[in-house]
């Protein structure tokens, strides 16, 4: 009987182990620090009924000393701190070590959102623009890396 629970403790010690392996191997499949993405171009896109549609190209710099593997993309905007943007990508590739590429992501302003850009236009606010847009890069084998960048563009006079 006193068998029973030694090969009970033996179990769970090995259960513990392989837990505590599982774990450890998971970290080290964590990406370094997060990329950094920048908008590079925004385009016009047919749009429908009252919607806006842009595509909007992002610079993705990856600061690490292995690839970024990525298998879909999605992005948000915010405009002068209100919600602009929103758009997905199914875009597959590799951003190289310590490298960057540039990717293109369709997004949908809704027609709540231009109204609300273009009335602090026309009240003459002539301010530089900040936006913030964040997202992730879905990446194989449930690792997603999250981003977020800040920046601000002046309109011309």
């Amino acid at each position: 009987m006193n068998s029973l629970p030694s090969a009970i403790h033996t179990r769970r010690s090995w259960l513990v182990l392989a837990l505590a392996g599982g774990l450890s191997a998971w970290a080290s499949l964590a990406p370094g620090d997060p990329p950094r993405v920048d908008v590079v171009g925004v385009e016009p896109m047919p749009g429908q009924g009252m919607e806006v549609r842009l595509l909007v190209k992002l610079r993705v710099i990856n600061p690490n000393d292995s690839a970024l593997e990525y298998d879909g993309l999605f992005v948000e905007m915010d405009v002068r701190g209100k919600s602009f943007a929103s758009g997905v990508s199914n875009a597959r590739g590799t951003v190289p070590r310590f490298g960057e590429t540039v990717l293109s992501v369709p997004v949908t302003v809704p027609a709540l959102a231009m109204l609300r850009q273009a009335l602090g236009m026309a009240q003459g606010d002539r301010s530089p623009i900040g936006y913030v847009i964040s997202g992730k890069l879905s990446g194989p084998q449930w690792r997603s890396l999250r981003f977020n960048s800040a920046g601000e563009f002046k309109l011309p006079d």
